[in-house]
């Protein structure tokens, strides 16, 4: 409660300072609105029966690139992390293409895939694939050496170490990866709106922009980040649920 108390103060002294800035050196409206325009214009956006249709296609294409590199990441991590032969030959690939500026490459997904949510959601799933795959090889790579011998005297099967062993060393970080990578996963949605959108919230922020909307944008923004939040935390929970018996799992309990 302490916390939350805390956190709903820092909320408030800052609009109350990002009023009193407004205020005092007379901001144009068109810079920066006050921050009751900003909320009038969330209140009017929320009653607009087309804002839920940019919602949904922002989490959709979202949440799609997310669960594409959850899968892919999670996967290929595990791969490269435990045998040698793949880690030598695919390594050099995966980091090439993280090196690599993802802006650039949305002309060529919006060429291969088309202007549609395809094309989104991959470039989604681009900026969100790095975390999940790179903790998921540092959890592969984690595993206690001396509970891998116990597992090899006792002669379990692959299948079975691999369950009982490298999966659950490995969790921790894989929820780590994903904390991280629903965020830029979002990020990945919103920035491909912006680029060649014709539905979603970035798409919606574009237009309130060459509308001139600024009070409009700020409410879009405000979404955005609301929506982040809440994808944020409820990807975070997941620690109660699948490792409820590890530290970080009792940090957030608390």
């Amino acid at each position: 409660m302490n916390r939350l108390v805390i956190q709903t103060i820092s909320v408030l002294v800052f609009f109350l300072l990002w009023k009193a800035y407004v205020s005092g050196f007379d901001v144009s409206p068109l810079v920066l609105p006050p921050p009751e325009d900003v909320l009038h214009a969330l209140v009017r956006l929320m009653q607009r029966d087309d804002t839920y249709y940019h919602i949904y296609t922002t989490l959709a294409e979202c949440l799609g690139g997310f669960c594409i590199a959850v899968l892919v990441g999670t996967l290929l991590g595990q791969l490269l992390g435990r045998i040698a032969i793949l880690d030598t030959i695919f390594k050099p690939f995966v980091i090439a293409l993280q090196l690599t500026p993802k802006v650039a490459l949305i002309p060529l997904f919006i060429l291969w895939f088309g202007f549609g949510i395809e094309s989104k959601i991959i470039i989604s799933a681009l900026l969100a694939f790095f975390p999940v795959f790179s903790n998921s090889y540092l959890g592969a790579k984690s595993v206690d050496s001396g509970l891998i011998e116990v597992f090899q005297v006792g002669k379990a099967s692959t299948w079975q170490r691999f369950k009982l062993l490298v999966i659950p060393a490995s969790l921790p970080y894989i929820l780590t990866g994903m904390e991280m990578a629903i965020v830029l996963a979002i990020i990945g949605a919103v920035v491909s709106e912006f680029v060649a959108g014709s539905r979603g919230l970035g798409y919606l922020a574009t237009i309130k922009l060459q509308d001139l909307e600024v009070d409009t944008l700020f409410a879009v923004v405000i979404l955005l980040a609301m929506i982040g939040f809440v994808l944020y935390f409820t990807v975070g929970s997941l620690r109660k649920v699948v490792i409820p018996w590890h530290e970080s799992a009792k940090s957030v309990k608390k």
